[in-house]
């Protein structure tokens, strides 16, 4: 799968580490920043990997924040995105399962490295299931005023 990344600074470290994990994985991953521990705003990469999925430029996106609250609430102000932020396996699992997630946000500051992988693996391991989840997901991109 063709993939995305990026993160601020509070992300950095654990990023790194994603993408060894998902290269290993046999995923193309495409690392958009930032590429340091300096002081970065999360809005920046989120809109940059939210933008390229939802164009369809990638098939999926990962973002990674402190809290993967900021990153989330940026990616989902996009019409084809659905980002979900999963901090076990089973979350990132029914996130695709049944919200047919494209991006996975990861709490960089609250989950271990090897959390990280094994919830990396799962959201990506997964598959949409459509059904009954349809007709909810579709309701996703109501406009309310």
């Amino acid at each position: 799968m063709k993939i995305v990344i990026g993160s601020d600074h509070a992300g950095f470290e654990l990023k790194e580490l994603v993408v060894q994990f998902m290269q290993k994985e046999n995923h193309e991953i495409i690392d958009i920043g930032t590429n340091s521990n300096d002081s970065a705003d999360y809005p920046d990469f989120a809109h940059q990997v939210a933008h390229s999925v939802n164009d369809r430029t990638f098939e999926a996106g990962i973002l990674l924040c402190g809290s993967a609250n900021g990153v989330a609430i940026t990616a989902n102000k996009y019409a084809q995105v659905r980002a979900a932020i999963c901090w076990t396996p089973e979350i990132a699992e029914l996130a695709r399962m049944h919200n047919h997630a494209n991006l996975l946000c990861l709490p960089a500051r609250f989950i271990t490295n090897e959390a990280a992988f094994t919830i990396t693996k799962s959201f990506f391991n997964t598959s949409y299931e459509g059904g009954r989840h349809l007709r909810r997901v579709n309701k996703i991109n109501q406009i309310i005023t």
